[in-house]
């Protein structure tokens, strides 16, 4: 039987229907401090991990809660890099104290999506985590500087693809500023998943076929229809 990409979702950032969508995924990115989040707020996130056997990753950003980490951010390798370290050390020292390893790494927002294009940030963030975390798996996006830098350094990648955001010919996602970039439908949602799963590649705005291999696919906790489509897209793909 063929296997399936594992289903994440970036949690643990304020939203008030996690119980509905721990039961319905694989593994969480939790954030932890960066763009939200406190000792609080992770630890509930975490509780509800538990309680649903599943599993837990740190999600990072820039130190930027006024923006919710999504605008870029001057700020020097250093400072980010110790900011970060931070991040998920907080993390870390929660989940093993609750009694969950962490299963990954994995950043967000603008930080994820600069380290995309720009060289100089990609691999300055994986000589981070090939000094801290090294043996940790840490999600990269398709064709990036981030997952070109993760293989060169023979760090352990697993490509994400998002199941609710449109990609561009180059598979980089869609700007959110442009109309349609969010699927929130099970309609939408389903069309995407089907010639990804099925198919193995994702449809580019254009209609360009983008042959892809996900390790991991992730939907967004805050996507406003999220609690509509999750329970039937997990039935009809991955039951």
């Amino acid at each position: 039987m063929k296997k399936l990409p594992e289903i994440n979702c970036d949690l643990g950032e304020g939203i008030p229907n996690e119980t509905k969508i721990f039961p319905l995924i694989d593994t969480a990115s939790i954030a932890c401090g960066g763009h939200f989040g406190d000792e609080n707020s992770i630890s509930e996130s975490i509780s509800l991990a538990l309680k649903y056997q599943k599993k837990v990753g740190a999600h990072p950003s820039y130190p930027d809660q006024k923006n919710f980490g999504r605008k870029t951010m001057k700020i020097s390798d250093k400072d980010l890099q110790k900011s970060i370290l931070i991040q998920i050390l907080k993390f870390e020292q929660l989940a093993e104290k609750a009694g969950l390893p962490m299963d990954h790494i994995k950043f967000h927002g603008a930080l994820y999506n600069d380290a995309v294009s720009n060289p100089e940030l990609a691999d300055s963030l994986t000589d981070f985590i090939a000094t801290y975390f090294h043996n940790t798996p840490f999600f990269v996006p398709p064709h990036s500087q981030l997952e070109k830098y993760t293989i060169q350094k023979g760090l352990n990648a697993r490509t994400e693809v998002f199941g609710d955001r449109r990609y561009l010919d180059n598979y980089q996602l869609m700007p959110r500023s442009v109309f349609g970039s969010h699927m929130i439908t099970e309609a939408e949602i389903s069309t995407h998943l089907q010639t990804l799963l099925e198919q193995g590649h994702l449809l580019s705005d254009t209609g360009k076929e983008l042959p892809i291999k996900a390790d991991t696919i992730c939907f967004h906790g805050d996507n406003p229809g999220i609690s509509d489509f999750l329970p039937t897209i997990r039935k009809r793909f991955w039951t």
